[in-house]
């Protein structure tokens, strides 16, 4: 073919390509409405269409996540029935090359526990098996030793370290924690303290497995795939909600049932509990709730306070008069609530704000340099079907357990806890509360109330439980 009518070839392959485009988000606007399109999908792209798989791509990894988690059914189902030819979707962080990798390089999916230093410093990429699947990026700040330990985090973080050193009865292992708390920073350090101690630990996101699967049936090499993941000591699977896709969901299930029926360990880290996780299917939900799954709550005053320091300790290498007074550092660690990347950004502000001004900053001039991250906070309309989801994500059973008539033990202490907090956060009344709990009498809310109120007075552990809770609703 000639200069020219490759050239041809090519520029009728991106009108074609514009033309689909414009009729698959034509569509997709008219179902999601213009607010929603406007807000979410003006930079949505079609890269190519091969395979039977659509290519689309965004501009940043933060509205990657978003549409993931909340719009890719809705995308794929458009894309199969405009697309000529498409079954599945995938949807990358447009860069130099296909796909997430060059997303993949940024690990900054949770605000870390650890001084930061002038740089960051990042392990590349190893291939696993020879066979062409490779492990993401791991920041070697992300130990366990820069991880600062508390009440909110500590049995998440002695599981990780047994499990670091050789497989366990903890198989597979589920580590589930809001944004920021530090998860990722968990995850990471297990590969790499196992890669340390001569294991073939494999660390991937959910995102670089999908990439990795998908490239290997392109290339048709499936099998190479299969065997490579299913020859490893560990495997360590994080954001594991946004694993989208039928064959791929399938090809995770069968991956971590090989693995744990060789006694080989799995590690997993999501933002929620297998039961919330509604896009993944039910094998994989069951097997994920079958290991140990444990929660990083919301940082405590204590933990926020050092990590507040260690995040100044760390600036001061690098601009050795940035100094902070100690009360300015409290009302830090008492002002911001939020998560670590939260942390992160008020010890910036108050960097800069030094700088500019060229003293110590006062407490009221800190408050103003960190306005911007202090969420104020208003009296909340608490909603009782609030109350009942989180308190079955806190003791790991369904909302549907607490509406039925379920007497287990694991059940019976939730559902009273969440109609106990249902009676003090909201102004619903004990026969109100009771039709919003499977249709229950009055009687027995004031029976669940007065039983938790009995149960505080002689128990702390339930009750700094019950505060948290209370918090968390509040927040």
């Amino acid at each position: 073919m000639s200069k020219a009518n490759t050239q041809k070839a090519l520029n009728g392959d991106a009108y074609s390509r514009a033309d689909e485009l414009v009729k698959f988000c034509t569509v997709l606007r008219a179902e999601l409405g213009d607010a929603i399109y406007s807000s979410w999908f003006t930079r949505l792209e079609l890269d190519r269409i091969a395979d039977g798989c659509a290519y689309l791509s965004v501009p940043t990894k933060f509205l990657k996540s978003w549409i993931c988690a909340h719009y890719y059914e809705k995308l794929r189902a458009i894309a199969v029935a405009q697309l000529p030819g498409v079954s599945e979707i995938c949807l990358s962080v447009r860069s130099a090359s296909f796909s997430v990798v060059a997303a993949e390089t940024e690990p900054a999916t949770e605000a870390r526990a650890a001084p930061r230093g002038p740089a960051p410093v990042a392990a590349a990429p190893r291939e696993v098996s020879g066979a062409g699947v490779e492990t993401s990026a791991l920041d070697t700040r992300m130990t366990f030793a820069s991880f600062l330990v508390s009440k909110s985090n500590q049995l998440a973080f002695s599981a990780a370290q047994e499990i670091s050193r050789s497989s366990s009865i903890y198989n597979p292992l589920y580590i589930h924690a809001g944004v920021g708390l530090g998860k990722t920073h968990l995850v990471q350090a297990i590969a790499q303290a196992a890669t340390a101690a001569g294991r073939n630990a494999l660390y991937l996101t959910a995102e670089k497995f999908m990439y990795s699967f998908v490239s290997a049936l392109k290339s048709q090499n499936s099998l190479s795939f299969k065997d490579s993941l299913r020859g490893i000591d560990l495997l360590i699977v994080d954001d594991v909600q946004f694993l989208q896709g039928k064959a791929v969901q399938q090809e995770f299930c069968h991956t971590i049932n090989a693995l744990i029926d060789n006694g080989r360990q799995v590690v997993i880290a999501c933002d929620r509990v297998p039961n919330d996780l509604e896009n993944l299917d039910e094998r994989i939900r069951s097997r994920l709730a079958g290991g140990l799954c444990v929660e990083i709550h919301p940082l405590d005053e204590e933990l926020r306070l050092r990590i507040v320091e260690a995040r100044i300790a760390a600036t001061q290498i690098v601009q050795p008069s940035f100094e902070v007074a100690p009360s300015v550092v409290s009302m830090v660690a008492s002002m911001i609530r939020t998560n670590g990347r939260d942390l992160d950004g008020a010890v910036n502000r108050l960097l800069a704000h030094t700088t500019l001004v060229g003293s110590v900053l006062t407490v009221e001039q800190a408050e103003n340099a960190i306005r911007d991250l202090i969420r104020h906070r208003e009296a909340k309309r608490i909603k009782i079907e609030d109350i009942q989801k989180l308190v079955a994500t806190h003791f790991n059973v369904s909302r549907a357990d607490i509406l039925s008539s379920r007497r287990t033990a694991n059940v019976v202490k939730p559902r009273q806890i969440a109609m106990y907090l249902a009676k003090i956060l909201t102004p619903r009344s004990l026969p109100e509360i009771g039709r919003r709990f499977g249709g229950r009498d009055h009687t027995t809310v004031l029976h669940a109330v007065r039983k938790i109120d009995a149960l505080v007075a002689k128990d702390g552990a339930l009750k700094r439980e019950l505060e948290l809770l209370k918090q968390l609703l509040e927040d």
